[in-house]
């Protein structure tokens, strides 16, 4: 149960004076983190403001400069209505030191002149232009009399917005509901505060809702800052609470002799790199713990992370027990069982597929060797965790590209055996403060070395009017034996958006290459899919349109040219993975980003990173920098952190300290049981971190 204290922030929305069907209506559009239910008062308190304007400026009219917000007093002198429909109303004001036009279009003359008295004095606010040589303000932020510029706020917090909402309404409802913020015990470390001149939690919300300077509602500013603090420590504590539970579960010690490892290892075409020994020593290290292992291996493209899969899976065959690889889609568990299958086979692993293709007798047999014992490592999709899927002794479950699974399928998988240790991989370099904010429940491995012999690839922004010549191109480099990947945005032409379709592009280059070009998007079936990547490999049609389907796990070493369409549409971690699937063989690679003008600042900005460097952690870093936490992370998955005051891009360090505070809190109060303790419970609650008290109740 929630302490009846937070009850108020917990109440609806509805409750707040002003808000009826349509603003709740508008409201869920604005919140839509807020529950099926709708959202509440706390999420209101949580919607931070994006920015503020200064109102404090009050010149003369003479002292007006152009586009900078002011508040001026005025007398009215004159009003001029329109003489025809389109032309707007105008009135002229006037100060001591000159005279000033209010323009008003579609005005309502009975109304401006209710607002506008003649001889009256008033205040505008608003930010004035110069037209012909003289000041003009056009449809004024506020018309006010004395009165109601007492209430006119000197600084105007402003609200990322819907249809139906205004700036004024949304700051009336923060300060609506700044009301209901009961009193409640400081959870932070005092000295911590006072060393960073932090606010309270009520002043922080405060400073946010009704500042008194633009500075009080910036991103790295005292108050927001310390919110993002409290979202972070929270989402630290849940996370090592939840973890220490999950190691209180009884794990099973599993030791392999090393021998199948070995035999592994001396077929593989290269030696190891430093990084994928570290890795593998950790993992070994987590299997034989008495605790279940739940791991993160982080490796860029082409790094070796399914080669420490396999040997993994190997230490836990020598120990006669199972491993099962979950992958995304049914493309990668092809791939990775092409990949797996004879480095297995030279050390006598039996390695199996099983996606939701295999139907029939086919699908019976294979789960009956698998009870049996008969398959050491199950290769497959999603139809891994199907009730009818039954192993002998699972003892390890590895899931590839993790973000693209949530936590309960990861759970599904970890289900079908006693006491199961987990591996979590992702392609996607994921910032340092990303790790700890999303997985860190997790052990982290990082695969930051490349294997020798791989050839930097050549990475060059073309314009899409050189679209000729880059056919052309690509023509020459077939002639010498090059593989061509063409990746498109979309499957078919879509009006709205001018890009290329992928069946569009694979008609047109079909016309230059008849009979070399092969098409793998989306909406085929499996079995059409594999076929045209089979084409593909073989050399047949040595040109593969495709869309974004090919992110991942497609590895043709023989593919030297990556032709990017449109590539200013695509986020830079996905082109980063589209450019990886080149550069796999000794050849050299080349990777062309084919982009369309006019280029906005974050669009080039994105481009020029992927050119400039192929290191996916700092490319990682520069993807959060540019779009923040949210996106970067793929903010609806199940699982991950979203946050609501906390942007990884600015809180960043704060993310490392609130780490290190949550290890510190639960080594000296495990749980949460005394005066601190108890105020950080409320924390919990507060950021909706539930899971974490529940846990502290089951002890």
């Amino acid at each position: 149960m929630r302490d009846s204290r937070l009850d108020p922030l917990f109440s609806a929305a509805t409750s707040l004076p002003g808000v009826g069907p349509k603003v709740a209506k508008a409201l869920a559009r604005l919140l839509p983190d807020a529950p099926d239910t709708g959202p509440r008062v706390i999420d209101v308190l949580t919607h931070a403001p994006s920015g503020a304007i200064d109102r404090r400026a009050r010149p003369t009219i003479s002292e007006l400069v152009p586009g900078e917000v002011a508040t001026v007093e005025v007398q009215v002198e004159r009003h001029q209505p329109p003489r025809s429909t389109r032309a707007p109303y105008r009135v002229v004001v006037a100060d001591a030191t000159g005279a000033m036009t209010l323009v008003f279009f579609r005005a309502n003359a009975a109304y401006i002149e209710k607002l506008l008295p003649f001889g009256e004095t008033r205040w505008v606010s608003g930010a004035p232009e110069l037209f012909d040589g003289a000041f003009q303000m056009v449809h004024p932020s506020h018309v006010l009399d004395a009165a109601g510029l007492a209430k006119l706020p000197p600084v105007e917090p402003t609200y990322p917005l819907v249809e139906g909402l205004t700036h004024g309404l949304v700051s009336k409802l923060a300060r609506a509901a700044l009301e209901r913020v009961p009193e409640l015990p400081e959870w932070q470390d005092p000295a911590f505060l006072a060393a960073r001149d932090f606010p309270a939690f009520r002043e922080a919300l405060d400073a946010l809702h009704r500042p008194r300077r633009p500075q009080d509602v910036a991103a790295d500013g005292p108050a927001l800052t310390r919110l993002a603090y409290d979202e972070l420590l929270a989402n630290q504590l849940a996370l090592r609470l939840v973890r220490a539970q999950m190691r209180r579960g009884a794990g099973r010690s599993t030791k392999g002799d090393g021998g199948l490892s070995r035999k592994i290892e001396a077929a593989l075409p290269f030696a190891l790199t430093g990084a994928q020994t570290r890795a593998l020593e950790a993992i070994r290290a987590d299997l034989a713990a008495e605790q279940r292992m739940l791991r993160l291996l982080q490796g860029d493209v082409g790094s070796g992370k399914t080669v420490v899969a396999l040997l993994a899976a190997a230490t836990v065959v020598e120990a006669r027990r199972q491993a099962a690889l979950m992958a995304p889609t049914e493309i990668l568990a092809r791939q990775h069982l092409a990949t797996l299958e004879p480095l297995a086979s030279a050390a006598g692993v039996r390695v199996a597929l099983l996606t939701g293709r295999e139907k029939g007798r086919e699908r019976a047999e294979l789960l009956m060797r698998l009870e049996d014992g008969g398959i050491d490592l199950l290769v497959g999709t999603h139809a891994l965790f199907q009730d009818d899927v039954v192993f002998h002794d699972l003892a390890l479950a590895i899931v590839d590209e993790q973000h693209k699974f949530g936590v309960r399928q990861r759970l599904a998988l970890a289900q079908k055996g006693v006491a199961v240790d987990v591996l979590v991989m992702t392609a996607t370099p994921i910032p340092r403060t990303l790790v700890l904010t999303a997985f860190g429940d997790m052990d982290h491995s990082a695969l930051d070395e490349k294997p020798p012999g791989r050839t930097p690839i050549d990475t060059r922004l073309v314009s899409l009017e050189r679209l000729e010549e880059t056919i052309g191109a690509i023509g020459r480099a077939m002639e010498k034996g090059a593989r061509v990947y063409w990746v498109c945005p979309l499957v078919e032409q879509s009006e709205t958006l001018d890009v290329a379709a992928a069946e569009d592009r694979f008609g047109a280059l079909s016309e230059v290459f008849p009979g070399r070009v092969g098409l793998v998007h989306g909406r085929m079936k499996g079995a059409e899919k594999d076929a045209a990547v089979e084409r593909f490999v073989s050399g047949e049609t040595p040109i593969l349109v495709a869309t974004t389907v090919i992110e991942v796990g497609v590895n043709v070493p023989e593919a030297t040219v990556m032709v990017i369409e449109h590539a200013e549409r695509f986020g830079l971690a996905q082109l980063h993975q589209l450019r990886g699937r080149v550069g796999r063989g000794v050849g050299r690679s080349t990777c062309l980003l084919l982009w369309k003008g006019p280029l906005g600042e974050t669009a080039k900005a994105r481009l020029e990173t992927l050119r400039d460097t192929e290191d996916g952690f700092v490319i990682a870093e520069k993807d959060l920098e540019l779009r923040g936490e949210g996106e970067v992370l793929g903010a609806r998955q199940s699982g991950a952190a979203v946050f609501r005051l906390a942007r990884m891009e600015v809180h960043g360090e704060l993310a490392r300290i609130a780490h290190d505070d949550a290890g510190l809190i639960l080594s000296r109060d495990p749980h949460l049981t005394g005066e601190r303790g108890e105020a950080l419970r409320l924390l919990l609650h507060l950021f909706e971190r539930d899971a974490a008290v529940r846990l502290l109740r089951a002890g």
